[in-house]
C-alpha cells in the first residue's frame, strides 16, 4: 500500500465543496460574530410568550432563523476539522463553535418550559387565532407530550450549559483514536509490510492472506489494548452522564430518556433484542457455512471478514461504484437517480482517506443548504460501493426532507434515517444480483449473495449485540456496579459468547472490541441500525413487488421530515415496528439468503 497523501495532495475532484456553506473561512468568523448577536434577540422573549399568539410565534420564527444559521456553522466547522483532524486551526473553530452552540441552546432553554407553563389549551386557542403559528402544532404537540420531563427554565439553561462538559468523554475519546493512536505496520506472509490506519482496518481484515490478517488483528487490538484504562474511564464517565441526564429529567432508565425523546417505545428495542436472540441458530449456521468456505479448522475473529468466495474480484474503482450505485437505485425513478449524479457532479462527497482525515463514513447536511455532505474514506472495494450507496441514501433523505419541509420539521430522527440508508443498499443489491448469472458468473454471484449475508451479519446480528451491550452498561451504572476494563472485558465476552457461541474462537483481544466502538458515546444510537435494516428489507420488497405505488409511499417518508413521530411515518411507508414481524420476517430472509448461497456453492 502506498503512504497515504496529505490534505492538500488530493485532487479537489475527490474533495468536497464547502464554499456552498461558507466561502472562507473568514466568513465564517464574521457569521459567527453576527450569530451570537442574535441570541439576545430570542433571549428578549423570555417571560412574554404567554402575551399572545403573535409573541409565541415571532419567538419561534427567531429561534428557528438562530438554529439554522448555527447548523450550517457547526457543519462547516466540523467538516473542515473532519478533513484534518490534527489541524490546530479547524480543531479551534470546533471548539469555538460547541462553545457558541451552547450559549445558543441555553438561550433557548426557557421555551419549552415557559410554553408549558401557558398550558395546552391556551396554546391551543394561540395556534388556531394567529396564522402561521399552526404550522408549528405537530411541534408544540411533542412539547406538551413530554411536558413531565421539562424542567423548569432556570434548571433547563443550567442542564444546556452543562453540555459541553457531558460531551467530554467522547470529545477525549475521539483524540485519543484520531490523533494520538498510531498502529504501525503489519507484515504478510511474504515479509511485506502494510501500513495500518483505522480507515485501511476493515479492508487489510478482508485480505486472503491469514497471517497478514492476523498480525493486522493482534497489532490493531494491541493499540488499543494500550489505552484500556484510559478507554474505559472515558466511556465510564459516558454512561455516568446518560443515567445523570435520564435521572435529572425524570425518566426511569437512560434507555427510556434516549428513546422518548422521538417517541419510540422501549418495546421496539426490546423486541430487537429478544426476536434476534430467538435466531441465534441462523446466525450460526452462517458462521459455520464461513467456515467451510474458508475451509479452517477453527473460525478466528481475524477470518469474520475475509472473502469465503475463491478468486473473486472484490475491486471497484471510484468511478465504477458511482455507476453502480446511479444504476442500482434505478427502481426509486429518475428524479432519484438525477440527484445522486448530481452528487456526483456538484462535490457533494469527499472520497478517500488523507492523514489526519476522520474515520469511516457518514453524511451531514442540514437546513438551508443547497445539498448535504458525504465523507468516504473510499478504497477501491464492493464493499465501499455499498457504503457509498448507504451513504447517498442518507444524503437524499436530507435533500428530500429539507426541500418538502420547513425548519421546524427539516431534519428526520436516526430511526427512520438507516431506513433510507439500507433500502438504497439493498437496491443495488438485488440489481446486481439480477444482472448476474449464477451459472456463468458464479464467482460473482456468490460474492454478491455473501456481501448481502455480511450486511445482514454486521447491521442486525452485530448491532444488536452492541446494543444490548449498551443496555447492559447503563443497567450495571445504575445499580451502582464499576464500569472499568476488566468489567467491560467480561461483559463483552459474555455477550461474544452468547452471539458466537462456540462456532468462533473468542480470543483474548477480541474481547477488548467495546474500546474501538465510537458510537458507544452516543447511547443507544446503534439499534436503529437494525430496526432500519428489518424495516428496508420490508420497503424494498414492497418497492420491487409493487412499483409506483410503493416508491411514492417510499419517497412520502423521504419527504416527511419529522412532520409526524418516525414510528407513524413508517407505518404511512407500510412497515409496523411495534411489532416483532419486520425482525422476524428479515431474520427469515437471511435463513433464505444462506439457502441460496449453499445451493449455488455446494449442488
Amino acid at each position: 500500500m502506498s503512504e497515504l497523501k496529505t490534505r492538500e495532495q488530493v485532487p479537489a475532484e475527490f474533495k468536497w465543496n464547502l464554499t456552498t456553506v461558507c466561502k472562507t473561512d473568514g466568513e465564517w468568523e464574521s457569521r459567527l460574530e453576527a450569530a451570537t448577536a442574535q441570541i439576545a434577540k430570542v433571549k428578549a422573549f423570555e417571560g412574554k410568550l404567554g402575551e399572545s399568539g403573535a409573541s409565541l410565534l415571532a419567538c419561534l420564527q427567531a429561534q428557528d432563523a438562530l438554529q439554522q444559521e448555527g447548523y450550517q456553522l457547526y457543519l462547516y466547522a466540523a467538516l473542515k476539522y473532519d478533513e484534518d483532524t490534527a489541524n490546530a486551526q479547524y480543531q479551534g473553530m470546533r471548539d469555538k463553535m460547541r462553545g457558541a452552540a451552547v450559549q445558543m441552546q441555553a438561550s433557548t432553554s426557557f421555551l419549552e418550559p415557559e410554553i408549558i407553563a401557558i398550558g395546552e389549551d391556551k396554546v391551543k386557542g394561540f395556534a388556531a387565532s394567529t396564522p402561521g403559528l399552526e404550522l408549528y402544532n405537530h411541534m408544540l404537540h411533542d412539547i406538551f407530550r413530554k411536558q413531565a420531563h421539562i424542567l423548569s427554565p432556570d434548571k433547563e439553561e443550567l442542564l444546556a450549559k452543562a453540555g459541553e462538559i457531558g460531551g467530554a468523554p467522547n470529545s477525549i475519546y475521539r483524540m485519543i483514536i484520531q490523533t494520538d493512536m498510531v498502529f504501525g505496520k503489519a507484515k504478510d506472509s511474504n515479509g511485506e509490510e502494510h501500513e495500518v490506519t483505522s480507515g485501511r482496518f476493515g479492508s487489510l481484515m478482508q485480505s486472503t492472506d491469514r497471517t497478514l490478517r492476523r498480525n493486522v488483528h493482534e497489532l490493531y487490538y494491541d493499540t488499543y489494548i494500550k489505552q484500556k484504562n484510559t478507554i474505559a474511564e472515558a466511556y465510564n464517565y459516558s454512561v455516568k452522564n446518560d443515567n445523570f441526564q435520564a435521572d435529572a429529567r425524570n425518566y426511569q432508565s437512560a434507555l427510556e430518556a434516549a428513546l422518548s425523546y422521538n417517541n419510540i417505545p422501549v418495546s421496539i428495542y426490546k423486541n430487537l433484542v429478544d426476536t434476534v436472540g430467538k435466531n441465534m441458530h441462523i446466525f450460526h449456521r452462517y458462521l459455520d457455512l464461513r467456515k467451510r468456505c474458508l475451509g479452517v479448522d477453527k473460525l478466528e475473529f481475524c477470518d469474520i471478514y475475509a472473502p469465503i468466495v475463491k478468486d473473486a474480484d472484490v475491486k471497484m474503482n471510484w468511478d465504477e461504484a458511482k455507476t453502480a450505485v446511479l444504476e442500482g437505485v434505478a427502481a426509486l425513478g429518475k428524479e432519484y437517480q438525477d440527484l445522486i449524479q448530481k452528487s456526483y457532479d456538484e462535490n457533494w462527497i469527499d472520497v478517500y482517506e488523507n492523514k489526519g482525515k476522520a474515520t469511516g463514513a457518514y453524511s451531514w447536511g442540514t437546513y438551508g443548504l443547497p445539498h448535504p455532505f458525504v465523507l468516504m474514506n473510499y478504497d477501491d472495494t464492493i464493499g465501499d460501493m455499498f457504503v457509498l450507496a448507504h451513504e447517498m441514501g442518507h444524503a437524499l433523505h436530507t435533500y428530500y426532507t429539507c426541500a418538502n419541509q420547513p425548519h421546524v420539521y427539516g431534519d428526520y430522527t436516526i430511526f427512520l434515517a438507516e431506513v433510507a440508508s439500507t433500502v438504497n443498499e439493498a437496491l443495488v443489491m438485488e440489481h446486481m444480483l439480477k444482472n448476474t448469472d449464477p451459472k456463468t458468473e458464479k464467482t460473482k454471484y456468490l460474492y454478491l449473495l455473501n456481501e448481502f449475508l455480511e450486511g445482514f451479519k454486521g447491521t442486525v446480528f452485530r448491532q444488536t449485540m452492541f446494543a444490548e451491550f449498551e443496555m447492559i452498561t447503563h443497567e450495571m451504572t445504575k445499580e451502582g456496579k464499576p464500569l472499568n476494563s476488566e468489567t467491560l472485558n467480561q461483559l463483552y465476552k459474555d455477550l461474544l459468547t452468547k452471539y458466537f457461541g462456540d462456532h468462533i474462537v473468542i480470543d483474548d483481544r477480541i474481547v477488548y472490541e467495546w474500546s474501538r466502538i465510537p458510537h458507544f458515546y452516543r447511547a443507544f444510537y446503534v439499534y436503529q441500525y437494525a430496526t432500519g435494516y428489518c424495516s428496508a428489507m420490508a420497503l424494498s420488497k414492497a418497492i420491487h413487488e409493487d412499483g409506483a405505488p410503493a416508491v411514492e409511499k417510499y419517497l412520502g417518508l423521504l419527504k416527511g421530515g419529522s412532520s409526524d413521530y418516525s414510528v407513524e411515518l413508517l407505518k404511512k411507508a407500510g412497515v409496523d415496528m411495534t411489532t416483532p414481524q419486520p425482525i422476524q420476517a428479515a431474520m427469515d430472509v437471511f435463513e433464505s439468503l444462506i439457502d441460496r448461497f449453499e445451493k449455488a456453492n455446494f449442488s
